[in-house]
């Protein structure tokens, strides 16, 4: 099997630690492969032993290293551990992609407070904690950078208004992030991703994603879904040193799909091309 087919120089994060929550499945796996493909040691940390050690497992027979931590990044207690555990075995943490997420769909009015609440800790407030914790561990003394992930949310996200403003309050934070932690050089940036065929998609309804695949296709102007490399390929670019006066920004990988409009809508075509990076993808089940 062929290695990962990154558009970066080899050797770009070597001796580098890079944190990648939600490590073990879809957009976090990909970047974890990138990143140890281009030098880096990820530390892989998610909610589930297993899908973390198959990751691992896959890094490892690609010649790369890497580590894990199980840890629910809702929890503030299991997040000060377990940045204190990677500190300890590392030394430091040089880069932060805070990957990790969920939610469920639904509309706004069949929502509870708890499934609210859920949704927003979990895309939010966790990462909230992670970036802290790191921050103040060990960016704060020797600078880094923070990738957060975020979604197409700009015009609204009907059908997942929890998410929708979860996303949108990660936004803020990273540039509010990005100017009270400047002065220790950290940068703080985020990715955007659209809709990527990742491992989330099996997350839903397969009826209810086969009617919507045709109508999520004609709303983006690139006619197609993007890649887990694409969206990892602009983080890595954010983590790296050509992103040195990069901080505050949002970067979307959603083939222009907020631009749409009715008055000019996008038409049918096959001629964008998409990035297949990475080796070990696999299409979602919901997918094939």
């Amino acid at each position: 099997m062929s290695g990962y087919r990154s558009v970066f120089r080899p050797g770009l994060f070597a001796g580098q630690t890079i944190v990648v929550t939600g490590g073990g499945s879809g957009i976090g796996r990909c970047t974890a492969h990138e990143l140890a493909a281009l030098g880096a040691h990820p530390v892989l940390v998610g909610r589930k032993l297993a899908k973390l050690e198959a990751t691992a497992a896959e890094i490892v027979a690609d010649g790369g290293a890497c580590s894990l931590h199980v840890c629910d990044i809702r929890e503030e207690a299991q997040v000060k551990a377990t940045v204190a555990a990677i500190v300890a075995a590392r030394g430091r943490v040089d880069g932060l992609v805070n990957n990790a997420g969920g939610q469920f769909p639904a509309p706004l009015a069949a929502i509870s407070q708890k499934g609210f609440e859920t949704v927003v800790r979990t895309n939010l407030v966790g990462g909230f904690l992670f970036a802290r914790e790191v921050y103040a561990q060990s960016m704060a003394e020797h600078g880094g950078s923070i990738v957060n992930i975020v979604a197409d949310m700009w015009r609204s996200m009907p059908g997942m208004g929890h998410s929708g403003a979860a996303r949108a309050g990660m936004v803020n934070f990273t540039q509010t992030a990005a100017v009270e932690w400047a002065p220790s050089g950290v940068r703080v940036n985020a990715v955007a991703p659209g809709w990527i065929a990742s491992s989330g998609m099996d997350n839903y309804d397969p009826e209810m994603l086969k009617g919507l695949l045709p109508r999520l296709k004609a709303a983006v102007p690139l006619h197609r879904l993007g890649t887990e490399a694409e969206v990892s390929a602009a983080i890595v670019f954010l983590l790296s040193e050509a992103a040195a006066f990069i901080s505050g920004a949002t970067l979307r990988v959603d083939g222009a799909a907020p631009n749409s409009s009715a008055v000019w809508p996008a038409s049918e075509h096959d001629r964008s091309r998409p990035y297949e990076g990475f080796h070990r993808a696999e299409l979602p089940d919901n997918l094939r």
